[in-house]
């Protein structure tokens, strides 16, 4: 019974496995790296101030006509 690919020694499906192990584990890293990377809110905060402070002065905004709407 052979499961292997037809013409395919032991010796080169094991390399074969062994380079596909290696990829996989760099793929794993460098999306590990982005992950951390996008996660990190000190960054977007940095990478991001003015739409924050645009936000911030809407929500701002809003908030202030919100709260005199209600004493009238």
């Amino acid at each position: 019974m052979s499961t292997g690919a037809p013409g395919r020694s032991p010796a080169e499906i094991r390399r074969d496995i062994d380079l596909q192990r290696r990829d996989l584990g760099r793929s794993v890293e460098a999306l590990r790296g982005r992950v951390a990377e996008l996660t990190d809110w000190r960054r977007q905060v940095s990478e991001h101030r003015s739409q924050l402070i645009t936000g911030a002065a809407i929500a701002g905004f809003a908030v202030g006509i919100l709260a005199m709407r209600r004493r009238r």
